[in-house]
């Protein structure tokens, strides 16, 4: 597993054509999510990385390093159709503000699929305001990903993503911009290992 704090432009620049089997990638969906400062207990108060979408430069370059992508918040980028869109329910009661569901695009020629999951249900240990649940990418690398596959994160947020893959046995490369999120995300991380290892 390899996990740095830089930009994921320079992360990019580093890898030859296909050379990730899988991405999955979290990018910002240009809405602004800390600007009412609902989120702030998350550790988003104050930080403007959801002010705008990726640049086409950026999907291009994703595109060449990575054979499969999965990229949530995918309806709000400029991206082919794809028949198989994956959607996380948050079953939610309707008079919630907050979205009860996320879409993800992928690039794979299969049906659509569904994971229920409450975001209260998920885990407890929250340090990102659009943090996704392990389990959710556990359900993700069990069903999309093959074993020995290489995967690629370049938004690692809250570090969920490397828990399931160390969780599952996949070898992850991934980057995150903000040295707080990163740093948390890495604390996170090796807690999670050092209390796998306990039991």
């Amino acid at each position: 597993m390899l996990i740095t704090n830089e930009d994921n432009m320079e992360l990019i620049a580093r890898y030859e054509d296909n050379y990730f089997d899988l991405a999955i990638v979290d990018p910002p969906y240009g809405i602004n999510i800390n600007s009412s400062g609902r989120l702030g207990h998350y550790g988003g108060k104050g930080k403007n990385w959801d002010s705008e979408i990726p640049t086409k430069k950026y999907f291009k370059e994703l595109f060449r390093i990575s054979k499969n992508q999965i990229i949530w918040g995918g309806n709000y980028f400029y991206l082919k159709p794809t028949r198989c869109f994956l959607i996380w329910d948050k079953q939610q009661p309707e008079a919630v503000s907050f979205a009860s569901c996320e879409y993800a695009w992928t690039s794979f020629n299969k049906s659509a699929k569904t994971f229920y999951m409450r975001p209260q249900n998920a885990d407890d240990y929250r340090i990102h305001p659009t943090q996704k649940p392990v389990k959710l990418y556990e359900w993700l690398l069990m069903n999309y990903a093959k074993e020995g596959d290489k995967i690629l994160d370049t938004h690692l947020g809250s570090g969920s993503i490397a828990i399931a893959c160390h969780n599952l046995g996949y070898d992850l490369t991934a980057c995150e911009l903000d040295k707080e999120y990163y740093n948390a995300a890495i604390k996170r991380i090796e807690q999670h290992k050092a209390q796998i290892r306990i039991f």
